[in-house]
């Protein structure tokens, strides 16, 4: 039989940075979880994750992190691709059907989102599934059997689903099967615990019912909080303009966990950060009572989270960046160029070299005065930009810089 550490410790490991929708509920999984530990096994544990979208952010690595904290302690992992599941789209964290996917589109999102999901996981330790492999094979006799279970006010007491109800908008019976299905991969996977986000928690619940008319022993839902984007308030997201990109440069990735407000530093140490939770709680005490400057809270926060992603030496490297441009208000001693061969605009100029999604944006930037070249803020929108045999510095909002030559 394994070893694993002692069960008081693997509780306050793996409860830390969990949030549920009220205490009973709490003291019920938490109950159920450490019972389970108790027995002595690895437990079987999973996430599913329907990618949707290519990439993933800083918050998408909460529940990651949670599921890794498994892994290390030496429980049985499972990472699961709702390739089946995204066909549909998961709308519980939507006021509004979410569109459908092609094969195709799904097939690349997987693709590059288990690259990302690396950084977090142990590849070597992780069984990957996809929910196709049931789902798939299910007739539609399957799917009553299913639906029998659930009740259609079940699904419209859910606040998303009763928004929507009430402004008359359209419910389209298909985002009702998905609770479904994914309550029916816990089933087929006969997992211990199911980990997922606060706005999964109907669909966690979901597959603890389904077991238990299964007679299997319903699996513990553990849940975690969204994480705040970079404004401190705003569920972080890339639609908002305020989320953490993990594919994005160390520079970058420090830069935005510096610019997050004070007061969301503690979420952030407790939901993204590799520590200890009693080094969580003890840092976070010492920021509260004014032992430790936020400055250097803030900067040890963003180098743990850098050296994640970009490890130790990239890490140092953003650091060093960051109080060369930002503290010292030097340049930084590196940087892109754009050679000027013939004259450009330079909103064209912005977009071309990354800085703006389109011209739009770049202009915006320019009306925002967030945009420099050399010593002065540029205001003419239409500004065109000549050869020179002068170098020159393009500087873009707080971070883009571009040497043209």
């Amino acid at each position: 039989m394994a070893e694993f550490l002692p069960v008081d410790e693997q509780m306050k490991i793996l409860m830390s940075g969990t949030e549920y929708g009220d205490e009973t509920m709490r003291q019920r999984m938490e109950a159920e979880l450490r019972e389970r530990l108790k027995e002595g096994r690895p437990l079987r544990v999973y996430l599913g994750v329907d990618p949707t979208a290519p990439d993933i952010h800083l918050g998408h690595t909460v529940p990651l992190r949670k599921l890794g904290q498994f892994q290390e302690l030496g429980h049985d992992v499972t990472f699961l691709i709702g390739n089946f599941t995204a066909l549909i789209g998961d709308p519980s964290d939507k006021d509004r059907t979410r569109p459908q996917l092609g094969t195709e589109q799904v097939a690349e999102n997987v693709r590059t989102y288990t690259e990302q999901a690396w950084k977090i996981l142990d590849p070597e330790r992780t069984r990957i599934r996809f929910n196709a492999e049931w789902l798939g094979e299910m007739n539609f006799a399957d799917v009553i059997r299913l639906a029998s279970n659930f009740t259609v006010q079940q699904f419209l007491q859910r606040d998303n689903f009763a928004k929507r109800h009430d402004r008359g908008d359209a419910i389209f019976l298909h985002e009702f099967f998905y609770a479904l299905m994914q309550g029916y991969d816990a089933v087929a996977q006969e997992t211990d615990v199911q980990v997922g986000g606060t706005d999964q928690t109907f669909n966690l619940l979901a597959g603890r019912t389904l077991q238990e008319r299964t007679g299997q022993k319903p699996q513990i839902a553990l849940t975690t909080p969204m994480l705040p984007g970079t404004d401190g308030t705003m569920k972080m997201s890339k639609s908002l303009g305020n989320a953490i990109p993990i594919d994005t440069t160390p520079e970058d990735m420090y830069g935005k966990v510096m610019s997050i407000p004070d007061e969301a530093m503690p979420v952030y140490y407790r939901l993204v950060t590799p520590l200890h939770p009693d080094e969580q709680a003890r840092i976070i005490a010492e920021l509260q009572n004014g032992q430790l400057h936020p400055r250097d809270a803030k900067m040890r926060l963003a180098r743990l989270i850098t050296g994640v992603f970009h490890g130790e030496d990239g890490a140092a490297s953003a650091e060093a960046h960051f109080v060369r441009v930002f503290q010292q208000q030097k340049l930084p001693e590196e940087m892109p160029e754009r050679v000027i061969r013939e004259p450009i605009g330079l909103l064209n100029l912005i977009t071309e070299a990354g800085f703006a999604r389109g011209t739009g944006e770049a202009r915006r930037l320019i009306q925002q005065n967030a945009v420099s070249l050399g010593d002065e803020k540029v205001t003419d929108q239409e500004l065109v930009i000549q050869p020179s045999g002068q170098p020159r510095i393009l500087r873009v909002g707080k971070r883009n810089f571009l040497r043209l030559v």
